[in-house]
């Protein structure tokens, strides 16, 4: 068994101070997003992990693509009957997280998960390349299948179907968007004193700003 006790850093890039953050979460992601992005050091900046409660009755999580964030929410694409598709009909409460080293920071976004409209899961499978669009409709996604060659030749089959051919998104795969009930903004400081500070979505639809513990 190796020793991971020894492996420890001290954070010390910046902070996250009450009289230096909007009213609203959404700007304050936006912000930290552009940041992280123009810091450069994450290849992916857009990469979240999404925990769900399995329909076995445990958490899970992943790695999926932020694909759009505006006032409303995030949204992420999938396909509705994976197993995270199935957990999120089951219970749609999700988790959504954001960990960016470069800039000693994450983002816990806890919220509840909808579908997109059709119109929306349209325009987006339409902008993805053909290859991707014919992974999707080729991928019976969390399904059990013989070997590598099962996909393979069965993409090479839909390519030559659709081969000059209009690709329609299958009605399976489609767009989440996640409307956050509470945002949480955690910046690494010295000492393991790190900023957090949480945003709570009230009845009135206000935000409740409050700083928590390291």
């Amino acid at each position: 068994m190796k020793d991971l006790s020894n492996y420890r850093k001290s954070y010390d890039k910046s902070e996250l101070l009450e009289n230096s953050i909007p009213e609203d979460p959404i700007n304050l992601f936006n912000k930290w997003f552009h940041e992280t992005e123009d810091f450069g050091g994450v290849e992916e900046v857009n990469a979240m992990t999404i925990a769900t409660i399995g329909m076995d009755g445990f958490p899970k999580s992943r790695v999926v693509l932020l694909k759009k964030f505006n006032e409303e929410g995030f949204i992420f694409y999938t396909n509705y009957n994976s197993e995270k598709g199935k957990a999120i009909k089951n219970n749609p409460n999700i988790c959504l997280s954001f960990f960016w080293t470069s800039l000693e920071r994450q983002v816990i976004i806890k919220g509840v998960a909808e579908k997109t409209s059709e119109v929306i899961s349209d325009n987006y499978f339409s902008s993805r390349p053909d290859g991707s669009k014919l992974g999707a409709i080729v991928s019976h996604q969390s399904e059990i299948i013989p070997n590598r060659e099962y996909l393979e030749t069965n993409l090479q089959l839909l390519e030559e179907q659709y081969q000059g051919k209009e690709i329609d998104r299958p009605k399976n795969w489609g767009g989440y968007l996640v409307r956050p009930q509470e945002v949480e903004f955690w910046q690494g400081r010295a000492n393991r004193l790190h900023d957090r500070i949480r945003y709570k979505l009230q009845s009135d639809f206000r935000w409740k700003t409050d700083r928590l513990s390291p």
